[in-house]
């Protein structure tokens, strides 16, 4: 188990692709040549993504072994977890998984003083903040499960309080543009509650890297830009973007 915090991690890029409907934009980035320091996988996305360098899955490997729990995930599981070389985090070693090893719970616990995990994007977020790396771009990460609002809202409200704990500490926070964590598919007038109800709402953008306010009718339409990351205007998904010669 590791005991303190991977050095070669400290000032690196991560992407964190979770199973939400917004990796598309994870995949659209790559392709455009966006590139990260790390790939990280979470649960499913070890039988999706090439290229991973560590996963978590917080789940015990058994569950997907041993149970149908997993719904149609189990067999793509069962196949693939075996086969992985790269470091899968868990809660519990299983020696039909030989790369599975113990999240470090303690060490990161006793590091950072709290304890607040719902969800495996939230350890990976904490695992993230302890190893200090510079930025993190989260894919997939969708709390819109229309079956159960309550495990989305506790998964959404627990990642949103490390990303907070995580910006405090200077790390950049880039979320893909479908997602809605930390509102970021809200459409920029409607961001802050209270200005979006004036004739000219207030809103808030990026420039030069700085946040700053304005009244919309002042401010000429600019896309928020994200890290590395490609806006949902800046590509026809109806069609492949071209290449400049064929």
């Amino acid at each position: 188990m590791i005991k303190k915090p991977i050095k070669e991690l400290e000032g690196k890029d991560i992407a964190l692709v979770a199973m939400g409907q917004s990796q598309i934009d994870y995949h659209l980035a790559t392709t455009h040549s966006v590139t990260f320091d790390e790939v990280w996988a979470v649960n499913a996305m070890v039988g999706v993504l090439p290229n991973v360098n560590r996963a978590f899955i917080m789940d015990p490997m058994s569950r997907f072994l041993d149970t149908e729990n997993a719904g149609n995930m189990t067999e793509m599981m069962r196949n693939r977890l075996p086969q992985i070389t790269y470091p899968i985090y868990t809660c519990e070693l299983d020696e039909r998984v030989p790369s599975a090893e113990e999240f470090p719970l303690d060490a990161l616990i006793g590091d950072l003083g709290c304890s607040y995990f719902s969800n495996t994007v939230a350890y990976a977020i904490g695992f993230a903040l302890w190893n200090k790396v510079k930025s993190i771009q989260l894919f997939g990460v969708d709390f819109a499960y229309t079956t159960n609002v309550h495990f989305a809202e506790a998964g959404r409200a627990c990642c949103e309080f490390w990303l907070a704990k995580c910006i405090d500490k200077g790390i950049e926070i880039a979320i893909a543009p479908r997602s809605n964590l930390l509102d970021t598919d809200v459409d920029i007038k409607n961001k802050l509650y209270g200005y979006h109800r004036l004739n000219d709402p207030v809103i808030t953008y990026l420039k030069d890297g700085k946040i700053l306010t304005g009244f919309w009718s002042e401010v000429e339409k600019e896309k928020q830009e994200f890290i590395g990351m490609i806006g949902r205007e800046d590509l026809k998904f109806n069609t492949s973007p071209e290449p400049k010669e064929f």
